[in-house]
């Protein structure tokens, strides 16, 4: 015990005198470091090129921190930057679609301008808004109606082809009857032969020709157009072109776009004349001129004896 405070008795002067030195030697620093003379500063110098360079191995780890924090900071604003990035992209591609989407208006109202007609006819153009196909019927709806002038009957066509013709009138909208539907038949010219046919739905995209005529003078890639017949269409407007069906069957590749009908132009077709007396086209009455024929007489058996 005697022993540990006599330790005790001369750590402690030791410490307090080491501490004053240390304060001291701290002041003398300060204050020389604070002298404004060339000897001073030379001094300085030399003692600045002496100390520093063995302190870079003891500023190595803040010097990485350092650096660390500073890459942090630029990781987090380059998330920034990517995120502002993505959101743009993603408000581009809607730009793009939406560019896309008109552009194919464009194109489809440009083909509808260059679509070459009768100039007797005249047209109004409609937008699709609804499709009711279905396997039992092919139609689609239209936004133009009787308040348009649209006359049940007329033919429409899209860009290029025709698609079909007017099978119901409403005020603001109307129904229009494709080519494809099943009870859909149209008088058909096939050229350059000039062959007749009559060209029938089956609810596919590539409707049959029934009732041709000569089928040795139809070939693949003949064009085929309206006849005109019946009144009901305009002759000479683009339906399709003639192809071989997988069943033998010479059948039509339509030249209109069925799976995306976006505008239809209905045209205003003359109108024909309504057939009230169908018999009267087969066996029309019989006028005879001169002296009327004799009525027929009963002949009795007196008669027949007397002659």
């Amino acid at each position: 015990m005697a022993r540990d405070r006599n330790s005790e008795d001369y750590v402690g002067p030791i410490r307090r005198l080491l501490v004053g030195v240390l304060v001291l030697a701290l002041m003398v620093l300060f204050l020389f470091w604070r002298i404004d003379s060339p000897r001073v500063e030379r001094f300085r110098a030399m003692a600045i090129d002496a100390v520093v360079p063995s302190f870079e191995w003891a500023m190595a780890p803040i010097t990485g921190i350092a650096n660390l924090i500073g890459d942090f900071q630029s990781y987090q604003q380059l998330r920034a930057q990517n995120q502002d990035l993505r959101r743009e992209l993603q408000q581009m591609k809607a730009w793009k679609e939406a560019a896309l989407q008109l552009e194919q208006e464009n194109a489809k109202l440009l083909d509808l301008n260059n679509v070459s007609l009768d100039p007797q006819l005249t047209y109004v153009t409609g937008v699709v808004i609804t499709d009711s196909g279905s396997p039992f019927r092919q139609s689609v709806l239209i936004n133009v109606g009787a308040r348009d002038g649209i006359v049940d009957g007329w033919p429409t066509m899209d860009g290029i082809g025709l698609v079909g013709r007017v099978a119901g009138v409403g005020r603001e909208t109307s129904r229009v009857l494709l080519l494809t539907d099943t009870s859909s038949r149209i008088p058909v010219t096939i050229q350059p032969s000039g062959q007749k046919a009559i060209l029938a739905g089956d609810n596919t995209l590539n409707p049959p020709l029934e009732f041709l005529e000569d089928t040795a003078l139809v070939r693949p890639g003949d064009r085929v157009v309206s006849s005109g017949d019946g009144g009901i269409f305009p002759a000479d407007l683009l339906v399709g072109q003639v192809a071989l069906g997988t069943d033998d069957r010479l059948r039509v590749r339509l030249s209109a776009d069925y799976q995306r009908l976006e505008f239809l132009r209905v045209l205003r077709s003359q109108p024909h004349e309504d057939i009230t007396d169908p018999g009267g086209l087969l066996a029309p009455e019989a006028e005879f001129f001169g002296p009327a024929a004799p009525n027929p007489v009963s002949l009795n058996t007196a008669d027949i004896g007397d002659g």
